[in-house]
C-alpha cells in the first residue's frame, strides 16, 4: 500500500496536530483551473486532497458539492480526463495524498480492473466511495486494497456499536467519521458530541480518525482539531470557488486566490486547535 498517507499522519502528529484534508471537485470549473488549484492546495496548508468524481446522482452531497459537479460534467469532465489531471499534478507533486471521492457508478462503468490500473499509475491513494457498504466488499474494497491503495469507509452518527465492527473490517488509510447527519455543507457539527464520537470510533481501531461534513471555518477547524486526527472541508471550498466565477461560470484571475485564501485560515485553525 501507498506510504503517502501513513506518512502524512506521523508527520502531523510529530508536529502535535491535526492533518488538514481538503475537497475540490475535478474539472470545476474546467479541466486547467481545477489543476491549477489542486497544485495550489499543499502550499497552502493541506496535508491531504480529495478529489471529487463528477456524478450525476450525487446522493450524499448538499447544493454546493452538487453543483460544482454539474458545472464539471457540463464541461465534459470524465473519469479519464480526472486521473490524467492527478497525473499531471503527480509529476510536480510526490508527496501529498490524492484520494478520490465519489460514487461507484462511473468506476464500475470504466471497469473495476481497468480503473485500480489507471489509478495506481496516475498517483492516486485510496478511495472513498460513499454508496458501497460493508456487505458490497467484494466489488471494489477488497480489489482496491489488493491493488495496493487505501479503502477509506465512512461512519456516521448512526453506525452505532453492533454495525462498527462491520464497517472498519477492511476499512484502510483512515476512517472518515461524518460530523452530522444529513449530507454535506448543510450544518454545523456539535463539536463536543463528535469529539466523543471519535473517543468511540478509536476504542475499536488505530486507523486515524479524519473528521467532516459542516466544517466552514477556521474556528471550526480548530474545535475539530482537538479531538479528531484530521479535519475535512469540502463545501466551503467548493462554495469559495463557485463565488469567484463570473456571470458564466468562468473562473477569473481571483479564483485561485480565493480558494487558498480560505484554505490557510483553515490550516491555521487546525494548526491551532492542538495547542488551544
Amino acid at each position: 500500500m501507498t506510504t503517502r498517507l501513513a506518512d502524512t499522519f506521523a508527520r502531523c502528529r510529530a508536529e502535535g496536530r491535526a492533518a488538514l484534508v481538503t475537497y475540490v471537485m475535478a474539472g470545476d470549473p474546467d479541466p486547467e483551473t481545477s489543476l491549477q488549484v489542486l497544485r495550489a492546495l499543499p502550499e497552502a496548508g493541506a496535508d491531504i486532497v480529495e478529489f471529487g468524481l463528477p456524478f450525476t446522482d450525487p446522493m450524499a452531497d448538499g447544493p454546493a458539492i452538487q453543483a460544482a459537479g454539474l458545472r464539471a460534467l457540463k464541461i465534459g469532465q470524465t473519469l479519464a480526463g480526472t486521473l490524467e489531471l492527478v497525473r499531471r499534478f503527480r509529476a510536480e507533486n510526490a508527496g501529498t495524498p490524492v484520494i478520490l471521492m465519489g460514487y461507484y457508478n462511473p468506476i464500475y462503468t470504466y471497469g473495476v480492473a481497468r480503473f485500480l490500473d489507471d489509478a495506481k499509475a496516475a498517483g492516486i491513494d485510496g478511495l472513498i466511495v460513499v454508496d458501497l457498504p460493508p456487505e458490497e466488499d467484494d466489488e471494489l474494497c477488497l480489489p482496491t486494497l489488493e491493488a495496493g491503495l487505501a479503502f477509506i469507509r465512512l461512519a456516521t452518527p448512526t453506525t452505532d456499536e453492533a454495525r462498527l465492527p462491520a464497517v472498519l473490517a477492511n476499512t484502510s488509510g483512515f476512517v472518515y467519521y461524518v460530523s452530522i447527519t444529513g449530507i454535506t455543507g448543510t450544518a454545523t457539527p456539535d463539536f463536543g458530541v463528535v469529539g466523543s464520537a471519535v473517543e468511540r470510533i478509536r476504542r475499536h481501531t488505530d486507523l486515524p480518525v479524519v473528521v467532516g461534513f459542516g466544517v466552514k471555518t477556521g474556528a471550526h477547524a480548530a474545535a475539530l482539531a482537538r479531538s479528531a486526527d484530521g479535519v475535512v472541508v469540502g463545501s466551503a471550498i467548493v462554495d469559495t470557488l463557485a463565488r469567484s466565477l463570473d456571470g458564466e461560470g468562468k473562473a477569473g484571475a481571483g479564483s485561485v486566490e480565493a480558494v487558498t485564501a480560505l484554505v490557510r485560515e483553515l490550516a491555521a485553525g487546525v494548526r491551532a486547535g492542538r495547542a488551544g
